[in-house]
């Protein structure tokens, strides 16, 4: 496991980004510095799971593979498919649910940059909460995707995923062995706390989730390769 200096290296620069589209931040550098050691070649099938602007789904396509980008906004989707057209990368970009979208398909690597935070009520069916909030626990994407990814994965294929390790980094690993996939951490990184988590502290510390003194997030990394 490392623990990685957060630079931009191979993400694509002056992405566009439609208003409300999640745009790279830490979370992204840091998946995007672990995709750069996965051995892609052309002819790879790729799923990226919630695309926003495409950052990830474009640097996989650099080096041949096929992508399949998904996402439930309509403005990402457009946002994915305006950087690729200007990258002059064959991406598909489809809009929905990823479980829908790809019934039937396997990949030979997932990556998903889920939405993760923690919030209370209900999950956002709009707005651009849907790209961060995700339940009490932060675990409603997360726990989707470790149950559908043997599905979606071919023999040998892997599936790379971040998310703050305040979801429970240890819960993640077990979920996907319980799946059968061999799931260790491939990456973490320490980066200060957000607005949104700032915004959040005393609803955070009320359910355990950070204590009074915290003022870093610790961002994870989780690598699982189906046998």
């Amino acid at each position: 496991m490392a623990s990685t200096a957060l630079t931009l290296g191979t993400l694509p620069a002056d992405l566009i980004a439609l208003p409300g589209v999640y745009q790279p931040q830490a979370d992204t550098r840091l998946l995007a510095h672990v995709l750069a050691q996965e051995d892609l070649r052309p002819g790879t099938d790729v799923l990226e799971i919630g695309t926003g602007t495409g950052a990830l789904a474009l640097q996989a396509g650099r080096s041949g593979a096929r992508v399949t980008a998904v996402d439930v906004s309509w403005r990402a989707v457009l946002t994915a498919r305006l950087n690729a057209v200007r990258r002059r990368l064959p991406l598909s970009v489809m809009h929905g649910d990823f479980a829908a979208r790809t019934a039937g398909s396997r990949f030979d690597l997932v990556i998903s940059n889920p939405p993760y935070v923690p919030a209370p009520g209900a999950l956002p069916s709009r707005g651009r909460e849907r790209a961060w909030d995700a339940g009490p626990d932060g675990r409603a994407v997360i726990d989707r995707i470790c149950a559908s990814t043997p599905a979606l994965l071919r023999p040998g294929g892997v599936l790379l995923m971040v998310h703050s390790g305040m979801c429970g980094t240890q819960k993640t690993i077990d979920r996907l062995n319980e799946a059968g996939m061999q799931a260790k951490v491939a990456a973490t990184a320490q980066v200060p706390w957000g607005p949104v988590l700032r915004s959040r502290r005393a609803w955070l510390e009320k359910q355990g989730l950070a204590d009074e003194a915290e003022r870093w997030e610790e961002l994870v990394v989780i690598r699982a390769e189906n046998p």
